[in-house]
């Protein structure tokens, strides 16, 4: 149970992970505000499209080497 612990922060603290969501809690931010820009919206969509593309990648390789 600890070790699932320590693998699943160890994982969040990646630098991919705390861009994510720093940026989703500046998007997050800026809708309550109505504040999103066509410029960040375009960002924001690209790197969390590029985050959870890396994430399918990832998961469906573990799947394929197991097999």
């Amino acid at each position: 149970m600890h070790e699932v612990l320590v693998s699943r922060l160890s994982r969040l603290l990646c630098v991919k992970s705390l861009i994510t969501l720093i940026l989703t809690v500046v998007f997050a931010v800026l809708a309550l505000r109505d504040r999103v820009g066509q410029d960040f919206m375009t960002v924001y969509t690209v790197i969390i499209a590029f985050y959870f593309g890396t994430q399918l990648e990832r998961t469906a390789q573990k799947g394929a080497g197991t097999g």
